[in-house]
């Protein structure tokens, strides 16, 4: 099993920046991808960025260019600093490891949510 703890939610006006992060333990190993998603009640969780253990990138149209993920592979760390928040961006953020389990089998695992806040 694996852990995932999230931290660096919270209140920002917007123009703000909030970094948060996300640490995972126990039986971390092999091929990954770790990213964030977020939520908004009564709606689809939705992709905001995902980096692979190579450290190739992906994120949503709607992020680019205003949001950076990263990740300390020595830490089983994954960070992603939020520049230039807007209140569109209010929303529950959840960080989400997909780790490889050999034969093409991929298991998913995440955190337990971080909610961030942009107000007007």
């Amino acid at each position: 099993q694996v852990q995932l703890v999230e931290s660096g939610g919270g209140l920002v006006q917007a123009g703000g920046s909030l970094r948060l992060s996300c640490a995972a333990s126990g039986s971390v190993f092999g091929i990954n991808v770790m990213g964030w998603y977020r939520q908004a009640p009564g709606k689809r969780r939705e992709l905001v960025a995902t980096i692979a253990s190579g450290g190739s990138t992906n994120y949503a149209d709607s992020v680019k260019g205003r949001f950076t993920i990263s990740r300390d592979n020595a830490k089983n760390t994954v960070y992603l600093q939020m520049n230039s928040l807007k209140p569109e961006d209010t929303d529950v953020y959840y960080c989400n490891r997909r780790q490889s389990a050999g034969w093409g089998r991929w298991n998913d695992y995440w955190g337990q949510g971080t909610q961030v806040t942009v107000s007007s």
